[in-house]
């Protein structure tokens, strides 16, 4: 086995990929993702950058994109949920124009606030990059959980 091929078995076991996966099964009504490996399922997240030339700069996003910026942010609740025994709620809202915002609240504590531009062009280079910036974002908000625990608490 290479070292391409265990990096990429850690990876798919990781806790953060799981999730996403996990979160791309519950959004699938008519059992479409049910003969798919994880690799298939998160393709869709993955946007190298020959894949993103093909993407206009300008463009409105579709219900399947909006769908997985909300798994993402999903993911990395359930993620906080698990580390901290705190209830984290996502929120996004995306306007049709593909602008919006991505908040993360524990208790009254808001532990992420992202501002979305383009996101029909929302994806990562590779799935170790969408696991980085997962795994950045959760850090993030544990801090603060951790600082602010009386508000995160209410």
């Amino acid at each position: 086995m290479t070292d391409a091929q265990t990096e990429d078995e850690g990876l798919l076991s990781s806790s953060f990929i799981v999730e996403m996966v996990r979160q791309m099964r519950a959004i699938d009504a008519y059992g479409n993702y049910d003969k798919l490996s994880a690799t298939e399922i998160l393709e869709p997240f993955i946007l190298t950058p020959d894949k993103k030339r093909e993407i206009p700069i300008v463009g409105d996003p579709d219900e399947l994109v909006v769908a997985r910026i909300r798994v993402f942010y999903n993911a990395i609740s359930a993620l906080i949920e698990s580390e901290c025994g705190l209830l984290a709620v996502p929120l996004v809202n995306i306007s049709h124009e593909g602008f919006g915002r991505a908040l993360i609240t524990v208790g009254k504590l808001v532990v992420m606030d992202r501002t979305l531009r383009d996101v029909h062009r929302f994806g990562f280079a590779s799935l170790s990059k969408m696991k980085d910036e997962a795994d950045k974002i959760l850090s993030v908000a544990m801090e603060l959980v951790g600082t602010h625990s009386k508000v995160a608490g209410l």
